[in-house]
Order: C-alpha cells, then structure tokens, then sequence
C-alpha cells in the first residue's frame, strides 16, 4: 500500500500587512462631510489625504509647506523680486510651474473628493458634488491662469521693451552692484517722438530730461522746448566738430530745431556716434547734454501716436484745465478745431483727450503745450500706484510694447524700480524754458540755461532752496498745474 507524502505549505503572509494593503480609504458618513474635507484638502493641499489616508497626506503636506517658508523667504526680498520680475527665462520657467502646480491642486482636490465621498449616493448628490468640486477647480483655475498670463505678458514685454539696445552714450562704467556708476543723480530723457503720416521719420515734439538723486529720489524735471534753434554738442563729441556753433539740418529752418534733430543727425552723419541700435536717441540725448551742460545717461522714447493707448490702460488721468484747449485744428492752414477741453478743476480725461491736452495748440504756443506736456507726466505718475497697474497690467503691458524704447539696460531695472518708489514719494520740482527776457528759443543763451541747470541741481544747505532765477525766465510749471483759471 503506497503512502502519500505531503508537503509543506508555504509561509502565510503576515495578517497585519495584507491588511494593511487592502484597507480602505476612510469614507465620509454624508456629501457634506466628503466635501468639507475636499475643501480643507483644496484650503490645504494633503490635509484632505491625511483624513482619508494619512501616509499619503504627508506625501502632500510636507513638500507644500517647504515650498510656502522657500516663497515667503524668497518674496522677503524686494531687489529680488524685481530681479526676476525682469528675467524673460525665469518669467517663463514661472508659467510653467504655476500651470503645472495648478493641475497638481486639482489632481490633488479632485482625488480627495473621490476617496471621500459617501457610498451609496444617489444620482442627485452624485451630481452635486462633482459640481461642487469642478466650481472649486474653476474657481481656483481662473487665478492660476491668470498669474500665467501675466508671466508670460511680463517676459515678452521685457524682451521687447529692455533687450538691452546698445547705444553709443549709454553709461560703460555700470554694473548690477553699482547701477550709477558712483554718481549720485541718474539722468534720463524722456522724449515724446510724433511719427504721424507725412512726416520724415520721427520728431520728438516733447524733450523732458528728468535729473533723480540716487540716494534719496528727489528730483528735478527740465522741459525744452521743440522749437529751440543752435542745439549745442559736448565738446567731446564728434558731432560738435560737424556743428561747432550749433545744430543745422538740410532745409528750412525748421530743419534746424531740437524736435528734428533725432531725425537728421542719421540721416546726415550715419554711424557718426560710433555703433548704435538708435543713432536718433544718441543725438538727442548730446544735444540735451551739451545744451543744459549736465550728463544724459539713458532715454525713454514714447510715440505720441500710441499715448492715448496708454492713457486708456492705466484708466485715464485727472489734470486741471484753466482755459479751452482745442481738439484737431491747424493754425497753420487755418483748420479750426472740431471741439474743446473745458476748463475745471480735477478733470479726468480718457486717452483721446488726454493725448489733445498734451499736443493742442490752436489759440495757445509750444510754450503752453510744454507745460501741458510736464503735468501730464505728474497726472500718470499720480495713476501709478501698484494695485492699479496690476489691475490694468495686460492692457498697460500691450500698450508698452507698441510705443516704448528704451536704452536703459535690463541689469538695472531692479535699481530703477527701487528708486522710482523713492521718487514717488517725493515732489518732483519742475523748470521749463519759456519765451522771455532771458531766453529766446531762435537763439537761446546756453551759458544762462547751464547757469540755471547747475543751481537747480545744487546741494541745498541748510533748507535754502539755493539762489533764486527771474520768474520770467524759468518758470517753475508745478504752479502751472493747479487750478487758477484767468478771469
């Protein structure tokens, strides 16, 4: 009789562990307990997984805390913040994260809801809370989207805008740990450039050259007129050899005026000032220099013809008006306007109208419009305040693109930044150049003019505002733009 050999069972794999595998999630008793921890899930990403399954909440929950102390250590520093405000690559790298981040928050939300959720819903509350869910999602996506957009709008501005021009009197001596090269004032120009149908090239109708006190931002404007003949040249330039008594182009006299010569200097002399990207905005900027006997570093170039685009993104700006101002119109081939800016104080203008009380000049002179021009750049500095140009920011960024250039290079504009808020809160004293009995803009005493720049940015002593000009001479536009209607 044959016996039968048993063999041996293998090892039982231990009760606790298997268990553990199979267990399952923890379930809420009803709909609005699976979604009041959806919602602290979504409030707290991983909180909602440590109801459900605890090892998985830590998954979650610590690398999301370790990433909120980076951010808030990170966003301590406002030098860096904007240091990467104007990286295109790191704005770019941004997008993606933040996309990324978002569909993670919504794996995360929407996975929370499904181990928590009741068993045995019915149809109706099925459906209610994958609503719920796919609102919070929605909810929460709209931001994330639009934090995206601003990113990318941020990067494609910067390359536009900054994409580091060369220019020939751009400053060399600059660096990232010493934007102003040792200086202690950083001058810009700003130019108001009018590249409207049947003109040559551009014309900038609107010379401003704003003087900032690096350390404590305050600053002085200097307005020119566009008529101004004999424009000097730095003795160090090369095109002081070429108009040793001034500025001349071809033409008529009104080829000899400042307004003309970013166009005629090119065209005349190309290559004169060495390499440049805007052979334009070199001359301008030497003959401001040579003309006020100050140092011109960088330029900011606004075509008007875009302005009423920029005025529209910001919402607009409030101006005083003293007298009519004129829409359309030509003094010249007796046009007359097709309507008026009516006095009154606090007025709050569009970009149509404000870009017509910048440049009307039907009943008034270039004098008036100067004027207008500088308190125009007070009213937008005035809307400038960040919760408004974030509000505003796709429109103001499209709009920039389309009508800004700039030398200033994108290194420095974490400097700039840091000193446009130190200028903010300072008053901006302001000085134009008008007809008197000391300056004629036909033939302007350019010894009196440097006289004038030279005391307005002295070091004041002991409070002195420093030695005082005519009234008739320079006049101070800051009274210009209040409200003191005549009569």
């Amino acid at each position: 009789m044959a016996t039968s050999v048993e063999t041996p069972a293998p090892p039982a794999r231990p009760r606790h562990r298997a268990a553990r595998l199979r267990r399952p999630f923890r379930r809420a008793h009803t709909l609005a307990g699976a979604l009041g921890v959806t919602m602290l899930g979504a409030a707290l990403p991983g909180t909602g997984y440590l109801w459900t399954r605890r090892r998985l909440g830590y998954v979650v929950l610590v690398p999301f805390l370790a990433g909120l102390v980076l951010l808030a250590l990170y966003a301590r520093d406002l030098h860096r913040l904007v240091d990467f405000a104007f990286d295109p690559t790191r704005l770019r790298v941004a997008a993606v994260v933040i996309a990324v981040l978002f569909l993670t928050w919504a794996f995360v939300v929407a996975t929370t809801y499904a181990m928590a959720r009741p068993r045995g819903m019915s149809r109706l509350e099925g459906g209610l809370g994958a609503l719920v869910v796919t609102l919070l999602c929605i909810l929460v996506g709209l931001p994330a989207f639009q934090s995206v957009r601003i990113a990318t709008t941020q990067a494609h501005f910067v390359a536009t805008v900054f994409d580091d021009e060369q220019t020939a009197t751009t400053p060399g001596d600059v660096t990232e740990e010493d934007p102003w090269g040792g200086r202690n004032r950083v001058n810009v120009l700003l130019l108001g450039g009018d590249g409207g149908v049947g003109r040559t090239g551009i014309r900038t109708d609107s010379v401003i050259l704003l003087s900032m006190d690096t350390d404590t931002g305050k600053s002085v404007m200097f307005s020119l007129p566009r008529n101004m003949m004999n424009a000097q040249f730095p003795e160090d330039s090369p095109l002081h050899d070429v108009f040793p008594d001034g500025f001349r182009g071809e033409g008529d006299p009104g080829s000899w005026m400042l307004n003309a010569v970013y166009g005629q200097v090119p065209a005349l002399y190309p290559g004169i000032l060495g390499d440049s990207e805007n052979e334009g905005a070199d001359a301008v900027k030497q003959a401001v220099a040579g003309s006020l006997g100050t140092r011109v570093d960088y330029y900011m170039l606004i075509n008007l013809l875009g302005f009423q685009q920029l005025v529209d993104a910001i919402g607009g700006v409030t101006v005083n008006i003293n007298e009519p101002i004129a829409i359309n119109g030509n003094t010249d081939l007796n046009i007359p306007p097709t309507g008026y800016l009516e006095p009154g104080p606090d007025q709050h203008l569009d970009g149509f109208h404000a870009l017509w009380y910048s440049r009307g000049r039907w009943g008034s002179d270039d004098y008036d419009r100067m004027l207008r021009q500088r308190c125009m750049v007070s009213a937008i500095i005035d809307e400038a305040d960040p919760l408004n140009l974030l509000r505003r920011y796709q429109d103001l960024a499209k709009a920039g693109e389309e009508i800004l250039r700039t030398d200033v290079p994108r290194k420095l504009m974490p400097a700039f930044v840091d000193l446009a808020l130190k200028v903010k809160e300072k008053k901006i004293r302001s000085m134009a150049f008008v007809s008197s009995d000391k300056f004629f803009s036909g033939d302007p005493d350019f010894a009196w003019m440097q006289s004038v720049v030279a005391k307005a940015l002295a070091p004041r002593q002991g409070g002195s505002a420093g030695p005082k000009d005519d009234p008739g001479t320079a006049v101070k536009t800051d009274d210009a733009c209040g409200y003191h209607p005549e009569g």
